[in-house]
């Protein structure tokens, strides 16, 4: 249960940020098509937030119904969508209309976050149709992992970037880790049947095996991962116009943490994790930090500078430059800078170019795998 608590943790604090957002594909924001919507007294980014005798209550129970209703047919969920929103008959209607669309995805927690919501509500009330919903999405997650292990960010719509084994967001490892978590019995998914907890369990192998062929070596020795991956190749592959080839600062802090909880990891796990960690001190970004730069002028009414800070606490770049571990930065027009001032304000201020997460991995995660390996 504690693992499930912490996956949701990290899903509520991706989706806080993405939910409500617009898809953006090459560069070109679009509306997520959905019908319209009244007000509610919660939003969905704190469906998984809630005390456990909410989720038998009335109002989970609404929003469960909602959750069946954005179901596509393929056993997935689309993103970036209020699910929790009153909905009316019109709105209803308008959502059956849609089950075909086949734009289901793992993309900012869509499935998994929708999966973990229905086996909650199906717990608390025992109603077997919240059971059978969670169950077209695991077959749906099992359905759509690659051969090699990889999962596409869309499935079945396998275009473009899309079809790319994608890590970025956490995609891949927020559906390993729930995967996980049914393949080892977790109370939550007690309701799972014995043949496809096998099936997860294997997935989750095949999956392990993915991460570690991904991981990008750079003059004889590993380091970290690209946010995407060829799903032929495993060789680091770009996405959006501005998401280049790049070792990741931000993507690979929960590949190395997912690898530090299994159980009896190989040598070839342990040489990942080593690797991974020793290349986050390499990258290690001090005495900087990224503030708010108030600016009336601009359309948010700030703008976002990098400065000097010696007593800062230290970041990583969203994005290395394989080779030269020097930071990058892209805006729409795809070309590559080295400074988050070279970009256009509207990227500069509207992507995460910086993080701070490897700072725990490496203060606190990694020693605690270090001494559980020494007992």
């Amino acid at each position: 249960m504690t693992q499930l608590l912490q996956h949701s943790r990290c899903l509520l604090l991706c989706a806080s940020l993405c939910l409500g957002a617009a898809f953006v594909k090459d560069g070109n924001a679009t509306s997520a098509a959905q019908p319209a919507q009244a007000a509610t007294p919660i939003g969905w980014k704190d469906c998984l937030n809630q005390k456990p005798g909410w989720y038998g209550g009335a109002e989970a129970l609404r929003i469960a119904r909602n959750v069946l209703l954005y179901q596509r047919d393929s056993g997935g969920w689309p993103k970036n969508i209020e699910m929790a929103a009153m909905l009316d008959e019109k709105a209803k209607a308008e959502l059956l209309k849609q089950k075909s669309e086949t734009d289901s995805t793992i993309d900012n927690d869509a499935t998994c976050a929708q999966m973990i919501y229905l086996a909650r509500v199906f717990n608390a009330t025992q109603q077997t149709r919240f059971k059978d919903v969670f169950i077209r999405g695991l077959d749906y997650l099992l359905r759509a992992q690659y051969p090699n292990g990889g999962w596409p960010q869309y499935y079945p719509k396998l275009t473009g970037y899309y079809t790319h084994i994608t890590f970025n967001d956490d995609a891949m490892i927020n559906v390993m880790t729930l995967l996980r978590e049914i393949a080892r019995r977790q109370p939550a998914y007690g309701f799972v049947d014995e043949a496809r907890r096998a099936k997860a369990e294997k997935a989750v192998e095949k999956g392990i095996e993915c991460i570690l062929k991904s991981q990008i070596k750079v003059n004889g020795k590993l380091t970290a991962w690209c946010a995407q991956h060829d799903e032929t190749s495993f060789a680091p592959a770009p996405a959006r116009t501005y998401e280049k080839i790049s070792l990741s600062g931000s993507e690979s802090v929960g590949i190395v943490r997912f690898l530090m909880d299994i159980s009896r990891p190989n040598a070839h796990v342990v040489e990942a994790i080593q690797s991974a960690v020793a290349w986050f001190n390499q990258a290690k970004l001090t005495g900087i930090k990224v503030a708010k730069k108030p600016d009336a002028a601009q359309p948010k009414g700030y703008d976002l500078i990098v400065v000097e800070d010696a007593k800062a606490e230290p970041l990583w770049a969203r994005f290395y430059e394989i080779g030269t571990n020097r930071p990058i930065f892209c805006g729409r027009d795809g070309q590559i800078k080295t400074t988050l001032a070279e970009i256009e304000y509207e990227r500069r201020t509207g992507y995460n170019w910086y993080t701070g997460a490897p700072a725990k991995l490496l203060s606190q995660d990694y020693p605690a795998w270090l001494k559980r390996r020494a007992k």
